[in-house]
């Protein structure tokens, strides 16, 4: 389904010559191929799944959130919005993120689903939020809320 929708966009892009949203798909693509190439070496034949194109596409934009990060360190503000705009793209293709207060009763119902008591419980909690809320959830957040309350 995603694939589909990278395809498409290119397509939209490349005739409404919009460059940064066409460059930026193009390397959507890129990254997938070289992950389905990679998948292939462990014997799977069909390419990754959506599950993991998801994480590809969070781990794309958590390297243009740090590079935003360097380059206003850096004053090079144009180079910073060239970045804002690609996570931006990158985001149409995601779906939509959980809210504070979503990610607050999803982690409430996971540490109840775990059993968790202590801090020792954290990986399980983890394990079933990113079971259930891959590419919708900021784990880094989730994280931090699983520590408050079994700290």
């Amino acid at each position: 389904m995603l694939r589909s929708r990278f395809s498409e966009a290119l397509k939209d892009s490349l005739r409404a010559k919009r460059q940064l949203e066409l460059a930026t798909v193009r390397l959507i693509m890129a990254g997938l191929k070289d992950r389905d190439i990679a998948a292939r070496s462990k014997g799977n034949t069909t390419g990754i799944s959506d599950e993991e194109i998801l994480q590809m596409l969070n781990s794309m934009v958590k390297q243009r959130r740090e590079s935003v990060g360097l380059y206003e360190q850096g004053g090079r503000d144009a180079l910073a919005q060239q970045e804002r705009e690609e996570i931006n793209i990158i985001q149409s293709f995601l779906p939509k993120q959980m809210s504070a207060d979503e990610i607050n009763e999803a982690v409430k119902v996971a540490m109840a689903e775990a059993g968790a008591a202590s801090i020792k419980d954290m990986g399980k909690v983890m394990g079933l939020l990113k079971e259930k809320f891959a590419g919708r959830m900021d784990f880094s957040k989730a994280s931090s809320i699983v520590k408050q309350n079994l700290g």
